[in-house]
């Protein structure tokens, strides 16, 4: 098969779908890859370590997808990106439709087959492509939350840990799912005061097994949510619901009563954002304030920490690209239904049933 990777072009983006070593599992198995130029040179993956791996060097994106059967991205593609697929090619990527309606119309308009990182499975009911930039997001929250506490950024000017004789800062994790996890490891190790709320009695207490006395875990009710809201110096929507848009935890009239200078930082904006007053940001220009409060909300937080974010993503993705060329996509999805899981967009149609009521459009389902 012939695999295509294009330049990501999203605001500050600077991963790649294929590293090179990646490329040489393809190259191996006998695919071609065909690898625009300049795509890895934002984390210093130069066309040379590409084409010592085996991949032809292109000089534009239109060559990659008018040459490529499959094309493997990162993020969404643009509405540039959309425009150049078409019925023969295979999209595998991040999609998070649900939060999108523009691009889900263009890629049904398309005719493209569209697998997204975000939907597919595992044997355990986890969402194996999903996880190392969940946990990603997890840690980076508690670092860029930390960071706009400061004073200089329009924060409380609080630290996080406090010091002897100073309490911590309080720290509210909404949803103890893999980012909630990371969040609250990050937070703990910078001895914050740390609260995770779930609304599963069951995973909190796993979560305070696995964190026995440094956190506490707390029902995630509306009244407990707008306390802990009130009195939190940092919050962090990490809540997810797989393929669907996240649910508004935290209202407006929850914000306005939180403390001038607190801290918003909402994970799920990919989604959607579990704040009402959540619209997504860029890493140009990735913070708000309304009521006081500042708002991060950055739709691709991991692409700030883009070396080690392409790194962890490959590891998990290159099994099911190895599969996909292989195969196909009919024929590797029949044999996975874990991988079947991750078709959102076929011939035209929805065929993932949550985003098609999240965007009120018509929902097809897939048969092997």
């Amino acid at each position: 098969m012939r695999v295509g990777v294009p330049k990501e072009i999203k605001n500050h983006e600077y991963r790649v779908g294929l590293t090179p070593a990646s490329v040489a599992e393809l190259v191996h198995a006998g695919h071609e890859v065909i690898v625009e130029t300049k795509a890895g040179n934002g984390i210093d993956l130069e066309d040379s370590a590409y084409t010592d791996a085996g991949a032809r060097i292109v000089p534009t994106a239109a060559d990659v997808f008018d040459q490529a059967e499959m094309i493997v991205k990162v993020k969404e593609p643009q509405q540039v990106e959309i425009a150049m697929l078409k019925p023969h090619h295979l999209l595998f990527t991040y999609l998070h439709l649900a939060a999108d309606k523009p691009q889900a119309e263009g890629l049904m308009k398309s005719g493209a087959t569209c697998i997204a990182y975000e939907t597919v499975t595992d044997r355990k009911g986890g969402l194996p492509l999903l996880k190392p930039m969940s946990e990603v997001a997890g840690r980076m929250s508690v670092q860029v939350g930390a960071h706009y506490l400061e004073k200089e950024q329009g924060g409380r000017g609080v630290l996080l840990g406090g010091v002897p004789g100073v309490a911590p800062a309080k720290v509210a994790i909404l949803g103890g799912g893999i980012s909630g996890v990371n969040a609250a490891q990050m937070a703990v190790g910078m001895r914050a005061d740390v609260t995770i709320y779930d609304i599963s009695n069951d995973r909190l207490a796993e979560l305070d097994m696995f964190f026995s006395s440094q956190i506490k875990t707390e029902f995630a009710s509306k009244a407990a949510i707008a306390e802990a809201v009130k009195h939190a110096n940092l919050v962090i929507g990490a809540v997810l619901v797989p393929g669907a848009a996240a649910p508004k935890l935290v209202t407006r009239d929850m914000i306005k009563t939180m403390q001038r200078g607190s801290v918003l930082v909402d994970i799920a904006i990919d989604q959607g954002g579990c704040f009402e007053t959540s619209h997504a940001t860029t890493h140009e220009d990735p913070v708000f304030v309304i009521d006081g409060v500042i708002h991060y909300c950055v739709a691709n937080m991991p692409g700030a920490v883009a070396r080690t974010s392409a790194f962890a993503l490959n590891n998990a993705t290159l099994p099911f690209a190895l599969r996909l060329a292989n195969m196909g996509a009919e024929a590797a999805m029949k044999a996975d239904p874990h991988l079947a899981a991750g078709l959102n967009v076929y011939k035209g149609k929805i065929a993932f049933k949550a985003v098609a009521d999240d965007l009120d459009l018509p929902f097809e389902a897939w048969t092997a």
